[in-house]
């Protein structure tokens, strides 16, 4: 018998060298591609958070150079009033605005999600809001809201009720800025919607066989699915109540009467600093009363909760898709 030999390519592998070369030419694709973000990254974000950082340990009024106070700035939060206040009616938005506009939202989602017919109409027309500038929709609510002559007091007292001073009476001005922010929460209804129209079908019916009614399939079905997106909503609306400024200006600017041709007020926080939040009163102390050293203090304390709040979120989100990946 004789044996066939056949012969066997064998596939060397190519030398370290040359992949190591390609590795590095890749890299410097990526990095070239990325060169433009990481540039305008660095410009417009790092370079600014780093200088505000700066400021804040300075007295700096744009004028003169910068003089270095330490902790001073951050001393004396404790004891400006005003800053209380603005703490105070920021607060007030994290807490009603973040609830309202998540409970609002949801609602809205639910209820669309369950229509048989109409539902593009139903969904577009609730977005529109969303779409509105800041200004316009505040203006708009405003007239809607005016005392006395305003839709709202005439509907009212065709049912024998007065109504407030609305934006300007202290105790309304703040819940009239959370209608304003509720109307264009369309954004969120979209992404509410989304997140309920992806809950396994599977569920649902799983559910139904084990005799739970539509309540406990919304508690206990969609809900739990949809966690990881309410999160994500309740931090972007407590980053939202934050940063809120424009609608507070302008409430309080057409409520005082106070605003000129070119809308500019020298009434902030009207009636009564009942509008005074905290980027108002930072605005405020910067390019008023031009203590950049202070406003930067505010802003360096007011980047620090945003931060902290997405930190949450992410959290959140992580815990919650490792616990339906476990599952």
């Amino acid at each position: 018998m004789t044996a066939t030999l056949e012969r066997v390519d064998v596939v060397r592998p190519a030398p370290a060298k040359g992949r190591s070369r390609s590795r590095a030419r890749h890299r410097l694709t990526v990095l070239a591609f990325l060169t433009p973000a990481i540039l305008g990254f660095a410009l417009f974000f790092g370079y600014p958070l780093v200088a505000t950082i700066g400021f804040s340990f300075t007295k700096y009024d744009l004028i003169n150079p910068p003089e270095w106070i330490g902790w001073e700035n951050y001393a004396y939060m404790f004891s400006d009033k005003l800053f209380r206040v603005a703490v105070y009616n920021t607060l007030w938005f994290v807490v009603v605005l973040t609830v309202a506009r998540v409970v609002f939202a949801l609602g809205v989602a639910s209820v669309i999600a369950r229509l048989k017919s109409g539902v593009g109409l139903v969904r577009t027309l609730c977005y529109l809001p969303s779409l509105a500038p800041p200004v316009a929709a505040t203006l708009v609510f405003f007239l809607v809201m005016r005392p006395n002559d305003g839709p709202l007091d005439s509907l009212l007292g065709w049912f024998g009720i007065e109504g407030p001073l609305w934006f300007a009476d202290p105790v309304w001005a703040k819940p009239g800025i959370a209608a304003v922010m509720l109307w264009v929460s369309g954004d969120l209804m979209i992404i509410l919607l989304a997140a309920i129209l992806d809950v396994p079908q599977e569920q649902y019916e799983a559910a139904e066989l084990d005799g739970a009614g539509p309540v406990r399939r919304w508690w206990h079905v969609t809900l739990p699915t949809i966690s990881p997106v309410l999160t994500f909503g309740v931090v972007n609306s407590i980053i939202l109540a934050l940063q809120l400024f424009t609608q507070a200006v302008v409430a309080g600017s057409a409520a005082s009467g106070s605003a000129d041709v070119t809308g500019s007020t020298k009434v902030l926080g009207f009636p009564e600093n009942s509008t005074l939040t905290f980027p108002v009163w930072l605005y405020t102390q910067g390019f008023r009363y031009f203590d950049m050293g202070y406003a930067a203090a505010m802003a360096t304390v007011l980047f620090v909760v945003s931060f902290a709040a997405t930190v949450v979120l992410v959290q959140r989100i992580r815990r919650a898709s490792h616990q339906e990946d476990g599952a």
